[in-house]
């Protein structure tokens, strides 16, 4: 059995920031990865010479955000593209209307000024509903109080309900009503050119991080604490655990003794989403040069309604659209070859036979990834908005746990799971450390 100070199961951007605190700190630190890579859902794939990113793509919002600021300050590219938020306007957006017809300028801004309306009132709404309502209970009462017609309405409707299946993966009557509170963009959105998983690379340096071991058990009390893996056994006197939250409900890490009462009900009332990417890349460009993003209103954009432009990336046409809730699990175990098929009929419907045979699509399967068991966390009806923190509080002064979804403010994030990693390291040492010495260039890893 090997003896470290601290034990971090997790190689995602997490268990990294954890790591790094420590290690600088003087800590022996040893981190268990059950992949064969570091940087957990933060996976770059460079195939064919392309740069794409198969897992998080956004910075969503660059003011006040340590990612971000992480970024700027050990070189990182990125570049600006603010929608990825689903926002309904903000950068040019080519909308079409249910027969497939672009709107007009004009008619594009009074469905935004309607989604605009609806979200103003929609706030107090969610503030008075009740405890199990969902998402879907508070969007139809907002979407109500106007008062306009079927047809008006029901877009407003259909592009609130997109956004809870964008914003989180799931169907707007499975998330919680304050589900999307965090919903806040703060400045400009931005992507990674040359790849987020720049970001992990950049924590890892210099680190103790073991591949390939599958943590089995952990075992925590008044003499410590014990990590079985598959490789080999480690003892220490404390332990982050930062794996999604489908491994933590799948069982398949044994945590003795269990968790307390307060972290099992908050673990309870949340769950992974049904999330995936499909990226295209096309030979040349059949859509308008001059957009970020395409959406198809009205019920044939039910899965595919919203592609974004990422060939400002590196010049080479391509879209990104999402397969995201009810779409996600649909096209669970289809072929790529029937993703794309799928995708390009929809396509067809706007673009007509200007829409080329894709060069290459890539389609990602999070869901099936036994080490994820999907993208990232959601609230559950009757959920509360302190159950990310309630899963964060250290027990008996020897476990921890850190990610995204143990992080109230902005959950779901690659900057939450950041965030998280800190404050786990400040609990395990004792005492506060200023974030900014994750990034800072003169640290024993920059």
């Amino acid at each position: 059995m090997e003896d470290v100070d601290v034990v971090v199961i997790g190689a995602g951007v997490a268990g990294l920031t954890t790591a790094r605190f420590l290690a600088d700190d003087g800590r022996r630190v040893v981190v268990l990865e059950a992949r064969d890579r570091i940087g957990g859902r933060v996976h770059t794939d460079r195939r064919d010479g392309h740069v794409t990113d198969l897992g998080a793509s956004w910075i969503h919002g660059v003011e006040d955000n340590a990612v971000a600021d992480a970024a700027a300050a050990v070189g990182i590219r990125t570049v600006e593209f603010t929608v990825g938020g689903y926002q309904v306007d903000s950068r040019p957006i080519a909308y079409h209307g249910p027969d497939g017809r672009r709107l007009t300028a004009d008619e594009a801004a009074r469905f935004a000024d309607d989604v605009h309306t609806v979200d103003r009132a929609l706030a107090d709404v969610v503030e008075r509903s009740a405890p199990l309502d969902t998402y879907r209970d508070v969007v139809a009462r907002a979407v109500a109080a106007p008062g306009w017609d079927g047809e008006r309405a029901e877009r407003v409707s259909e592009h609130l309900e997109h956004r809870s299946e964008e914003q989180y993966g799931v169907s707007a009557d499975l998330l919680a009503a304050h589900g999307l509170d965090d919903d806040t963009i703060a400045g400009d959105e931005v992507v990674f050119p040359d790849g987020y998983d720049a970001l992990p690379a950049h924590l890892a340096a210099g680190l103790d991080v073991r591949l390939e071991h599958v943590v089995e058990h952990v075992r925590h009390g008044g003499e410590g604490v014990t990590v079985t893996s598959e490789r080999g056994a480690f003892h220490a006197d404390a332990v982050v655990v930062t794996v999604p939250v489908g491994v933590l409900q799948s069982g398949d890490l044994v945590i003795e003794p269990a968790l307390p009462e307060r972290h099992r009900q908050a673990l309870g009332r949340l769950r992974m989403n049904a999330f995936e990417k499909v990226v295209l890349r096309f030979p040349a460009q059949f859509w308008d040069p001059d957009v970020y993003a395409i959406r198809q209103l009205g019920p044939a954009g039910r899965w595919w309604h919203s592609w974004y432009d990422l060939t400002r990336l590196d010049g080479v046409p391509t879209l990104l659209t999402f397969a995201a809730g009810p779409a996600a699990r649909a096209i669970r175990g289809w072929s790529d070859a029937q993703v794309t098929d799928s995708v390009l009929e929809q396509l067809r419907r706007l673009y007509g036979d200007a829409v080329g045979t894709p060069t290459s699509v890539q389609v990602t399967v999070w869901q099936d990834d036994p080490w994820a068991r999907g993208s990232y966390a959601h609230m559950l009806p009757g959920s509360t908005t302190s159950d990310h923190d309630d899963l964060a509080v250290p027990v008996g002064g020897r476990l921890h746990l850190a990610g995204e979804a143990t992080w109230t403010d902005d959950p779901a994030t690659v900057s939450a799971a950041l965030y998280s990693g800190h404050r786990a390291a400040e609990a395990v040492l004792g005492h506060p450390v200023p974030i900014e010495r994750l990034w800072a260039r003169d640290g024993q890893h920059g």
